[in-house]
């Protein structure tokens, strides 16, 4: 397949000619031919994305949720290929590439529905005759930097609001995943969204930060949101305080599963073998601590390793895989690093384990402690570290001893005594009786410390590509001292 750069609608290739491949994790065979934008393309993509914003801001909110509405029924109607293409450039199960796709499209028909509440106030005023209030107003074009792992649904997050603001977007696709991702920025095309309101760039690996520079140096950049790890939220974040320009990071995660004794073992563990190995644990949300009352651990190890079992590990392309690849071999082999790290220095494999390629078998380990890796280090693969405490004060401590904190959950049949703990925990999200993978468009989604900063959803959402603006009208003379 041939991927193009979507600059002002128009389906172009590199500058200088550059292209890159993205293969198969699995098969290593080529699935994307796509175009390595230069410098001087991602600034013609800032450019039309400019030239729009004018026309684009100006038009009614109707206007926008119509088409956000058209986007919303293209993703579902163009289902199957974004199901093909995820599965084929990062190794993804059907299963996962559905629920993208669904979500996905309710995410733009969240975003239609938010077009009409950006809006303001009127505050009072100690000057007599003076009329004082707010608007927000769209800030302009946004940059959007949008990972692999969740491609269709992390690039229409990266543009669907900014868009229902009334911004215009350029959307910086992944490297692993370039077909996926611009094939979201056709269907927005094909829907009827004005050339320039929406840009696609693809660019080779080795070009990443060149082309990221560029971007955010550009002058009609004025917000920029990111998606992916912690190290490059930080590369990405130093760049943007250097040019003064607002970013939203959604970063890592290392997301605990509080068990308290008197949870339902049932449901806890399936939200722990949900929360831990959905999309082989490529999820920012991913449970990789279940932090566990010692007088339960054992019955829930037991019921735990037998559900973990019961999961079909192998080829994604086969029906019934639930525990597909991983994006590649070295992603797999850093898994299976800090998998190995753990049991040289004294954990106990509870399932799996086990490493064939690209693909590891999902892992429970039990009895980790904090002179191993994994205890601290995110490993975005399916593996699980179980920590067993003596109590709730022992349980806020371990599930706060981390860098990250973007989300967490905590199971009890008690709710004032799972809300007492949840509200202890440094985290932006915490579900209490439920998966740490949870994700509505319309809610404030983010983080906290190293998880990054700003919230994706609803009213949070508009704050962050709006700029609010104060005005005053004088009804009367003001007073002046002189």
């Amino acid at each position: 397949m041939d991927i193009k750069l979507l600059i002002g609608n128009r389906e172009v290739p590199a500058s200088n000619g550059a292209v890159f491949e993205r293969r198969n994790p699995i098969t290593g065979s080529v699935v994307s031919v796509a175009a390595g934008a230069t410098p001087e393309d991602a600034v013609a993509a800032a450019d039309a994305a400019r030239a729009a914003c004018g026309t684009w801001s100006q038009l009614g909110p109707n206007a926008r949720r119509s088409l956000l509405l058209k986007a919303a029924d293209a993703v579902e109607q163009r289902g199957k290929e974004f199901i093909e293409l995820m599965m084929a450039e990062t190794g993804a199960t059907a299963a996962w590439g559905a629920f993208n796709v669904k979500l996905a499209a309710g995410m733009f028909r969240e975003a239609a529905s938010m077009t009409t509440q950006v809006s303001g106030e009127v505050i009072p005023s100690d000057h007599p005759g003076s009329l004082a209030f707010s608007v927000g107003e769209p800030v302009g074009v946004v940059l959007g930097i949008a990972p692999w792992n969740a491609p269709v649904i992390l690039g229409v997050r990266a543009i669907a609001l900014p868009l229902a603001c009334g911004n215009t977007v350029v959307l910086k696709s992944s490297e692993l995943c370039p077909g996926t991702q611009f094939l979201l920025g056709s269907v927005l095309r094909d829907a009827g969204f004005p050339p320039g309101v929406i840009n696609v760039i693809s660019n080779s690996p080795q070009d990443a930060q060149r082309i990221v520079e560029t971007l955010i140096a550009h002058p009609a950049i004025r917000r920029i949101s990111f998606t992916g790890s912690t190290r490059v939220g930080r590369i990405v974040a130093e760049i943007a305080a250097r040019h003064l320009k607002p970013v939203l990071l959604e970063l890592g995660g290392k997301a605990p599963l509080i068990i308290l004794e008197d949870a339902d073992l049932e449901e806890a563990v399936r939200a722990a073998a949900f929360g831990a190995f959905v999309n082989q644990g490529q999820v920012c949300m991913s449970t990789e601590r279940i932090v566990i009352h010692r007088v339960v651990a054992d019955e829930f190890l037991s019921r735990f390793a037998e559900k973990t079992a019961s999961l079909k590990v192998g080829d994604p392309r086969v029906d019934g895989v639930t525990i597909g690849s991983l994006a590649g071999t070295e992603a797999a082999a850093r898994v299976e690093e800090l998998v190995n790290d753990a049991l040289g220095k004294g954990a106990k494999v509870v399932a799996g384990g086990k490493r064939e390629g690209t693909i590891m078998h999902p892992t429970i380990l039990d009895a980790v402690t904090p002179n191993m890796r994994i205890y601290y280090e995110e490993s975005f693969g399916p593996s699980v570290s179980v920590i067993r405490v003596a109590d709730d004060e022992e349980a806020i401590r371990v599930a706060n001893d981390t860098e990250y904190g973007l989300t967490a959950s905590v199971f009890s049949r008690n709710i004032s005594r799972a809300l007492g703990i949840a509200r202890r925990l440094q985290s932006g999200m915490c579900h209490i009786n439920g998966a740490t993978v949870h994700d509505e468009a319309q809610m404030p989604f983010g983080g906290v410390k190293a998880s990054g900063y700003g919230r994706f959803g609803g009213r949070a959402g508009i704050a962050e590509f709006t700029e609010l603006r104060w005005f005053t009208i004088n009804t009367v003379p003001p007073h002046y001292p002189f």
